[in-house]
């Protein structure tokens, strides 16, 4: 799972299976982020449209922006902080750029925390292209 920040910049990374559900997966990648703050806001997709999930996140001071499932009978975001969901495609160009690195691509390490470390190192080379 990766974070970013408004401009694309990764925040956080890290690596779990396949098999969690996304929304279990939110604390642990915000726990492992480069910088000091919390972002103020998490524009994630459906998949993260959780009510425990938008509790633990205004507990810590972060908004989370996702659409509301198709099963949901109460909407739980207003036009104005939906709005911000457009531009969910600069986390995903994030996404993008970390498929240029062969070895993140097809993972060819057995450990995970050599895994990890070519993620943070995509990470870092993605961030210095930046500035």
């Amino acid at each position: 799972m990766i974070v970013s920040e408004a401009h694309g910049t990764p925040i956080a990374a890290t690596i779990a299976s396949a098999s969690p559900n996304e929304v279990t997966l939110v604390d642990a990648t915000l726990a492992e982020r480069f910088v000091g703050e919390l972002p103020q806001r998490i524009i994630g997709d459906g998949a993260y449209d959780s009510d425990p999930l938008d509790a633990r996140l205004a507990t810590r001071g972060v908004e989370m922006i996702a659409p509301s499932r198709s099963n949901r009978r109460v909407r739980t975001q207003d036009g104005r902080a939906f709005r911000r969901y457009r531009w969910r495609w600069k986390v995903e160009r994030v996404n993008a750029w970390l498929q240029n690195f062969r070895r993140i691509v097809t993972r060819w390490e057995y450990k995970a925390e050599t895994f990890l470390a070519f993620v943070q190192l995509a990470c870092i080379c993605i961030l210095l292209r930046q500035f």
